[in-house]
């Protein structure tokens, strides 16, 4: 047996570029949901720390819980729910004040934080291709496989909000028609994988990237006032009604670990052939 798959056995992956077991979920029904929750929370919970509290104040603690949530992730040696998830929602969270910020403080229209943001994730992805040959979710076996993932969720975290605030603000479109027009995106990639037999990773990462504006644009629906359109219920309760359906979803995954992906056993080499190692 190699020390490779030593190591992916026990779980552990070593410094460096050590390769181990797989550091991110497989992908199931149960992973967009949650995913879709989390980015409708990234929203509602910005919006509201920003009005609870001093403005750069909520940035600096939503940062800083970022930092911890990725540090925690990272010391994990394979892929557990709860603290992927954590990372995910705090990426979120932070995300969404990082565009906000841009546009608010800075003065940076949406429509070209949307092309800035988008450049972003476009060099990310080159990076992450160019350095490791792939950009599929089933590679994430290493740490700096995982960086270039996080920094992939991250752009696609800013873009997508500054995305789903240039439909409803600078299109004039609205919170739920935003929402409409990026549910009927969203078909699109899931089409053409399911049915056309288009690039699976393509299409994963174009729907991973809408999901961030559809979830936006349906929690501020929901918590904004009537007066610009919203349902009037309010930041807080959207957050909090957000963060107790993802605690459930996240423990059924705990639970059944139905979105665990397997470590693949090299196959066994006939003994003569063998060599040790």
């Amino acid at each position: 047996m190699t020390s490779i798959t030593r190591h992916a056995r026990s779980g552990n992956t070593g410094a460096g570029d050590f390769r181990g077991a797989v550091r991110v979920p497989g992908i199931v029904a149960a992973f967009w949901i949650v995913k879709g929750l989390s980015t409708a929370l990234g929203e509602g919970a910005s919006d509201y720390l920003v009005q609870a509290m001093v403005p750069q104040l909520a940035v600096v603690l939503g940062f800083a819980a970022f930092l911890v949530a990725l540090v925690v992730q990272f010391r994990q040696a394979r892929y557990w729910a709860w603290t992927y998830w954590f990372a995910v929602a705090m990426v979120g969270i932070f995300g969404t004040m990082a565009a906000d910020v841009m546009h608010v403080a800075l003065g940076v229209p949406y429509a070209l934080s949307s092309v800035l943001y988008t450049v972003l994730l476009l060099a990310v992805f080159w990076l992450w291709r160019r350095t490791e040959g792939t950009l599929s979710m089933h590679s994430i076996d290493s740490p700096r496989r995982e960086a270039f993932y996080w920094a992939t969720v991250v752009a696609t975290f800013a873009m997508g909000t500054a995305l789903g605030d240039f439909t409803a603000f600078s299109l004039h479109l609205g919170y739920f028609a935003s929402a409409f027009v990026f549910a009927v995106l969203i078909l699109i990639p899931a089409t053409g994988h399911r049915w056309l037999r288009w690039n699976p990773v393509f299409c994963f990462w174009a729907a991973y990237v809408i999901t961030r504006p559809l979830g936006a644009s349906i929690a501020d629906g929901l918590a904004k006032p009537r007066s610009v359109g919203g349902l009037g219920l309010g930041d807080g309760p959207v957050t909090l009604a957000l963060l107790a359906l993802i605690v459930l979803m996240v423990a059924y995954l705990a639970v059944t670990k139905v979105d665990v992906q397997r470590v693949r056993e090299p196959s066994a080499a006939p003994e003569s052939a063998a060599a040790p190692v």
